[in-house]
């Protein structure tokens, strides 16, 4: 009698079990389908949901929450920002910039508020050696204000000697904040952040993970990598702090590009910070500007931010714009290519419209699974005649994209759904045909460490290879 009431027992407990797994799932995929999302990336869930039915509750807890149109700030604390911006009065049409490129300011300014400067100073570095000897340069010799947000600032001999540099200016009196990504750096002692902040540097990570309180937070990520000095110089771009940026770490070398720039922007790139700053419970601190005087580069600028929080995928849309208006040339490096719909079918537009398209990818990046991703997307874009490349040379992390004669943007966003949809990105958005040029002569220099991949030997590929190509491009909306 004992045992057929521990069997019955067992048997109601389970039923119990399945009922409320079944109910989680249903009520997950209602509100899945009520979030009226991309229904590439909401089929993708209620695909998950269905198959995997535990581990698909679990991860939409963590991965699959919808913040978009959440407030990044009060409007007090909005008001109180805004009495330190100056609003640029720079005319497209004065520095001899196309239409199109006029109409895509005009949206960089209407989706997420970014003014248009003119009159910057911007070099390029695509070297990690020559970009941390600047930024090392400029650090010693800052005696105001140091803002650095970083998604990564490890514990090697790179960090260790930028926080040298912010222990010492913190204890000469230097305001200096910091933003590192609690994820990004999560192999990062606290040892080192804590020896940061005795010193009186103001450090903080964005978005902590502790659970299960903000358990949930952990998908959405400060991809950002920009640094602020005195209010009048910026570096914004795709080089993190860490020593792989110089040495290559386990690839031959880490190719990857970053700006430094001087002039009007800088006031775009510290309320940026200042935004995020705040975001950290931190209180709200000056961005007025000295001045906003022109640089002789006259080269004109938008810095352009995006998170899940922002009401439009504001860098999408500007990709989108960009590549829908091009006439000549779509030149893009990205370490990962999972495009949305309406990019894809921008860029296969521009293709079948003869618009010289060429597309670089790294042959081997840090991730397998994104690398058959990828290559997933390959196949059709080179039917309507993208052509595809294949670093040889290292890890290529570079986020460049140049259209035409005077478009190039350089930043922290990959071509791909997480840099679209979950991260806090920045990029800036360069008008110049001088940029453009210089921007141009990198990529071709990159082609000469590429190989071109030829239609018919990716198309003889393994079958097995192709099979899970196919099978992780329907994650790639959530991976």
């Amino acid at each position: 009698m004992i045992e057929l009431l521990g069997e019955v027992g067992a048997e109601w407990l389970y039923r119990v079990w399945a009922i409320v797994v079944f109910g989680t799932v249903v009520a997950t995929v209602v509100v899945v389908l009520s979030e009226n999302r991309n229904p590439v990336k909401s089929l993708a869930w209620v695909t998950v949901l269905m198959l995997l039915p535990v581990a698909g509750i679990i991860l939409y807890f963590f991965f699959g929450r919808n913040i978009r149109n959440k407030r990044k700030l009060s409007r007090r604390s909005r008001r109180q920002l805004k009495k330190h911006e100056r609003a640029p009065h720079a005319d497209p049409a004065s520095m001899g910039l196309s239409v199109d490129t006029a109409q895509t300011i005009a949206l960089g300014k209407a989706v997420s508020g970014a003014h248009f400067y003119d009159g910057n100073d911007v070099e390029i570095f695509t070297d990690g050696a020559a970009k941390f000897e600047a930024l090392e340069r400029d650090l010693r010799e800052a005696c105001e204000s140091i803002n650095l947000e970083y998604y990564i600032f490890s514990d090697d001999a790179t960090g260790r000697r930028i926080a040298d540099i912010l222990e010492a200016k913190a204890r000469a009196g230097v305001a200096v904040r910091v933003i590192y990504d609690h994820v990004g750096s999560f192999a990062v002692g606290s040892r080192f952040f804590k020896r940061m902040a005795e010193a009186g540097v103001q450090v903080f990570p964005f978005f902590k993970v502790t659970f299960p309180v903000l358990g949930s937070h952990i998908n959405w990520r400060n991809h950002r990598k920009i640094c602020i000095i005195d209010r009048s110089i910026a570096y914004c771009g795709g080089m993190n702090i860490a020593d792989r940026y110089i040495t290559g770490g386990r690839f031959a070398q880490w190719r990857d590009t970053h700006v430094r720039v001087r002039g009007p922007v800088v006031a775009a790139l510290l309320h940026a910070f200042a935004v995020d700053w705040h975001m950290m419970g931190q209180p709200l601190f000056d961005t007025s500007m000295p001045s906003l005087r022109q640089r002789p580069g006259a080269v004109g600028a938008q810095l352009l931010t995006s998170s899940p929080i922002s009401q439009w995928s504001n860098i999408a849309l500007m990709f989108h714009k960009a590549v829908s208006g091009a006439k000549k040339r779509v030149y893009i490096q990205t370490p990962y290519f999972l495009p949305t719909d309406s990019l894809l079918k921008a860029l296969t537009a521009a293709a079948l419209a003869r618009v010289d398209v060429r597309i670089m990818i790294p042959r081997r990046s840090d991730s397998h699974l994104l690398d058959s991703a990828s290559a997933s997307y390959i196949t059709e874009c080179m039917r309507a005649g993208i052509k595809f490349y294949l670093y040889d040379a290292g890890m290529l992390h570079s986020k460049l994209i140049v259209i035409d004669d005077e478009f190039t943007t350089i930043g922290s966003t990959n071509f791909d759904f997480r840099s679209f949809e979950h991260n806090f990105e920045g990029n800036l958005f360069l008008y110049s045909k001088d940029v453009a040029t210089q921007a141009i002569k990198i990529f071709n220099h990159d082609i000469t460490q590429s190989t071109r991949i030829v239609p018919s030997e990716w198309r003889s590929r393994p079958l097995g290879r192709r099979a899970v190509e196919s099978v992780v491009r329907l994650l790639s909306p959530i991976l």
